[in-house]
């Protein structure tokens, strides 16, 4: 049955102020970056306005920016692979050796608020003359993605038919070795997808690198408050660097939608 006309009117309605509401941020931020402070504050320069890279100029080359993206490049890149080589073998554990009070551990580590944890973990770190360095950001960033791996994965190992271990096994191949050999390469779908999201939630977290990280260990979304002082506030300079961080790690999620969707569904109707 074809939809009434009043209904396809109401979803076309509802679409549009969703899109329009989670786009005219972002796209007032990017209008923003190409403004100087003066014309962000004139409502009349909204739309029309002359346009300046001198913000982008500022943050690449005076706030030394570059650094930081690599250091948040090196930091979600090692805590997606530490996350990956320990969450794997233990999706894999729980799911075949149906140890749920392990899984119950983890999905209770995945709610638990990070910012309850950053005041003992301060505690902790600094004791161990770790706070500052990229050790402590990258173990911390693993608290976050570590649980999600997990979460994903185990959905996914346990969509995959038993038999296809069981026929290993009578072959000779451990449960290492079934892992190894033939549940890792059926599993890609869900591990591009684990390791996708954990390396966006990375990228992302602002929290944990505030308070462990030190100049020369910054991420970019501790950096940009580099803009916000005492006294004022440079919008433009604010707004660039916002844009520095938000915006490639869009275009990636945008190019790499479509397998994640595939490695979510996969792991929920495999079997």
């Amino acid at each position: 049955m074809k939809p009434r006309p009043a209904y396809r009117v109401f979803r076309v309605v509802a679409l549009t102020f969703v899109v329009l509401s989670l786009l005219a941020p972002l796209l007032w931020m990017i209008a923003a970056s190409f403004k100087t402070n003066v014309d962000i504050y004139d409502p009349g320069k909204a739309l029309a306005f002359s346009p300046t890279v001198d913000n982008y100029a500022k943050v690449l080359k005076q706030a030394n920016y570059v650094e930081f993206i690599v250091n948040s490049l090196w930091v979600a890149f090692a805590a997606t692979v530490a996350s990956l080589i320990l969450g794997l073998p233990a999706a894999y554990s729980m799911s075949r050796f149906n140890m749920r009070k392990s899984a119950l551990v983890v999905l209770m580590a995945r709610v638990i608020p990070g910012v309850s944890l950053l005041v003992p973990w301060y505690y902790v770190f600094s004791n161990l003359k770790m706070v500052g360095g990229f050790g402590v950001l990258i173990l911390s960033h693993m608290f976050v993605a570590l649980p999600l791996v997990v979460y994903i994965m185990m959905g996914y190992f346990d969509s995959l038919p038993e038999e296809l271990e069981e026929a290993g096994l009578v072959d000779g191949l451990t449960h290492i070795g079934a892992f190894r050999r033939i549940l890792l390469p059926l599993s890609v779908p869900g591990i591009a997808t684990a390791g996708i999201l954990s390396f966006i939630f990375s990228w992302n977290n602002f929290m944990f690198a505030l308070v462990l990280s030190d100049a020369d260990t910054k991420t970019l979304p501790v950096a940009i408050f580099d803009f916000v002082g005492y006294a004022s506030i440079d919008w433009g300079g604010l707004m660039a660097a916002a844009t520095v961080v938000t915006v490639p790690i869009m275009l990636i999620a945008l190019f790499v939608q479509k397998y994640v969707v595939s490695g979510l569904t996969a792991g929920a109707t495999k079997g």
